[in-house]
């Protein structure tokens, strides 16, 4: 059984962790992908940029990503920052930065998400197929949106993450605590969740909350393990990746990184140049153990293809 492996690039602004109501938002971090894409490249890996509404206005990202994906070197996908992208609509109360696209009356959901669509079809010259959701927050409305604009692949669940107390503009976010790591069909998308695991090991916790636990006859919670450098170790890293081999229901492994995050400054987590070196150290580490175990790398419109036929 083939096993295959999805590079994710949610391709947005820089920094937005810190982003304030009416700030400018820049893409510099546009000048630094060419070097992401050659490791991926150097694999034979094509990532998958999913892109927001500053990006694909960046015409240094257009001219540099369009070709490749011409050239089958990449896929771009979209992904939809709902409180920037047009058109901007005023909740009348209780406001948050970074609100989620499915707080928005479903006609302004509907817009939102054509304005980046059409951008992207028109500068990139093709018609995306895969989507990921801003904040990672889906319901049944906005899937029915993806399946308007002919969108056959989405992977927004992250498996045994809660979201819920991660307010946007009056709610909170989406709660994937009992969402397998398995594809599934929804409607007529296909979910590619991200591969998060729970690993048997405990998180090391100080022994007064082991205490308080005992006494509330509280769990000691298991770890969580991301594909994401922002969140694992290269070693809890290769440890998703072997999951993954040894499950025989599962036959995809996705990567996930912000393409700010390949900048210095550009995230919380990458503040300089030599935390931008030691990321790139890890992800050719990992790369070249998903390789050497075997992996074939693909697109999300790779994968729908492939998953589709089978069925």
């Amino acid at each position: 059984m083939k096993k295959y492996f999805i590079i994710t690039v949610d391709t947005e602004g820089d920094n937005l962790w810190v982003y304030n109501h009416g700030d400018e938002i820049t893409t510099s971090n546009t000048n630094y992908i060419v070097r992401f894409q050659d490791l991926c490249t150097k694999f034979n890996f094509a990532p998958v940029y999913l892109t927001n509404f500053e990006m694909i206005n960046d015409n240094g990202f257009v001219d540099f990503v369009k070709p490749l994906s011409h050239a089958n070197k990449c896929e771009v996908g979209i992904h939809i920052h709902a409180w920037n992208n047009p058109p901007i609509y005023q909740f009348s109360k209780n406001i948050n930065q970074q609100s989620y696209l499915i707080e928005y009356p479903i006609d302004i959901m509907r817009q939102k998400f054509q304005t980046t669509y059409n951008l992207i079809s028109e500068k990139i010259g093709i018609k995306p197929v895969s989507h990921r959701a801003g904040r990672w927050a889906m319901n049944n409305q906005y899937f029915k949106i993806l399946e308007e604009f002919n969108i056959k692949v989405d992977c927004s669940y992250t498996p045994h993450v809660d979201w819920s107390r991660n307010i946007g503009a009056r709610t909170g976010g989406s709660d994937y605590t009992n969402v397998g790591n398995e594809i599934r069909m929804i409607g007529n998308v296909l979910e590619v969740p991200m591969s998060i695991f729970k690993t048997k090991e405990k998180i090391r916790i100080g022994k007064k909350q082991q205490l308080i636990n005992i006494l509330c006859f509280k769990a000691q919670p298991k770890k969580i393990i991301w594909l994401r450098p922002a969140q694992s170790s290269l070693e809890d890293m290769k440890k998703n990746v072997d999951f993954v081999l040894g499950e025989e229901s599962l036959d995809h492994l996705e990567f996930m990184i912000h393409s700010s995050e390949l900048m210095p400054g550009g995230s919380p987590y990458f503040k300089n140049e030599e935390s931008i070196e030691n990321l790139y150290q890890v992800m050719e580490e990992l790369f070249k153990y998903i390789s050497f175990k075997g992996f074939v790398g693909c697109t999300l419109k790779d994968y729908y293809n492939y998953a589709m036929s089978q069925n």
